[in-house]
């Protein structure tokens, strides 16, 4: 098995050339996760042993989820950060190329094809960036040497070590962000596990260099979630003069309906039920403040990534694609 072979074979090298770097062989933490996976998931001890020592502490991985957020910026500045004529002209490129794929996708699972494409162009620049670090360098020293979140990432280097080896892969091999999240779509092993599918039915879960499994995974991703197939994602809203505006940006979650927002000064002219459940939010235009009605397919979208900013950046460039493309066929 790869998992086995491809392990044993390469360590003698990888050991060399990364002498300069600390492993986790001796890391309190990563003994008792040891434990743990041997008992709980029949690993075999010797192996993960060697993984341990392989699995090396990065510096940069720390400094990067340590460095501080950037202040939040406005919407206009954000926008234009992802919606590139390079953006959209990747996304038409990928589309035209992945139609059938596309096709296949939105008809299994109700998600459109622009709202796929987008996602992958924001993540990987349509599989152009998908990180650069190994994923077991960045799960382990996430898990054993940042006590800020270990419970998180052990748990999502427990499932990549899973997921490894039920695909039979090496699990030195692959490489994603600093923060492990692998693939066209960026999913972190617990998604993988969960979403992630053979869409092509080649007996493989490739998210890594197969896109036909890659945009099924992402459309599985959605509808799992409860993407509503031909519903609207946003509606524009143009507050009263006595609206509540302490119900703006009060939460991600759709705590009330299309009706109650209504109710409380921020009406729609859109076709949407009363009885949509519904969020409002507020974006920074270059104008002034912008007012939007969250419906349950925007509230999907910040399911994938929770910011405001960037499900309307992800709806906003599946539309422009449609416009580049001059429409959906």
């Amino acid at each position: 098995m790869k998992w086995t072979t491809g392990l044993l074979a390469g360590m003698g090298i990888m050991l060399a050339a990364c002498a300069q770097e600390a492993g986790h062989e001796d890391n309190v933490n990563a003994q008792a996760f040891v434990d743990y996976m041997v008992a709980e998931h029949n690993f075999d001890r010797d192996q993960l042993m060697m993984l341990m020592r392989e699995a090396k502490r990065k510096d940069s991985i720390l400094k990067a989820i340590k460095r501080p957020a950037e202040k939040a910026k406005p919407w206009y500045e954000y926008r234009k950060i992802f919606l590139t004529p390079q953006s959209i002209a990747g996304g038409v490129d990928f589309w035209d190329k992945n139609a059938k794929a596309l096709s296949d996708a939105e008809k299994k699972y109700g998600v459109p094809a622009e709202m796929i494409v987008a996602i992958i162009g924001i993540e990987t620049r349509y599989g152009g960036n998908m990180g650069g670090y190994r994923v077991l360098d960045a799960l382990a020293t996430l898990a054993f040497d940042y006590p800020r979140r270990a419970k998180f990432f052990t748990k999502e280097l427990e499932n990549y070590l899973i997921l490894t080896r039920d695909q039979d892969i090496d699990p030195t091999t692959l490489k994603g962000s600093y923060a492990g999240a692998m693939g066209y779509g960026q999913f972190m092993p617990s998604s993988y596990r969960a979403y992630a599918v053979d869409f092509n039915g080649d007996g493989h879960v490739d998210i890594w260099t197969d896109t036909e499994d890659a945009i099924g995974s992402v459309a599985n991703y959605f509808a799992k979630h409860g993407w509503l197939p031909l519903e609207p994602v946003v509606v524009l809203t143009n507050p009263r003069p006595n609206a509540d505006m302490t119900v703006v940006n009060d939460s991600l979650d759709l705590k009330w309906t299309v009706g109650e927002l209504a109710e409380k000064g921020f009406p729609t002219t859109a076709q949407v039920a009363p009885d949509m459940p519904a969020n409002v939010f507020s974006l920074e235009t270059e104008q002034g403040k912008q007012y939007w009605i969250g419906l349950n397919n925007f509230w999907v979208i910040t399911r994938y990534n929770r910011s405001r900013l960037y499900a309307m950046a992800a709806y906003d460039l599946a539309q422009e694609i449609v416009k580049a493309r001059g429409g959906r066929s």
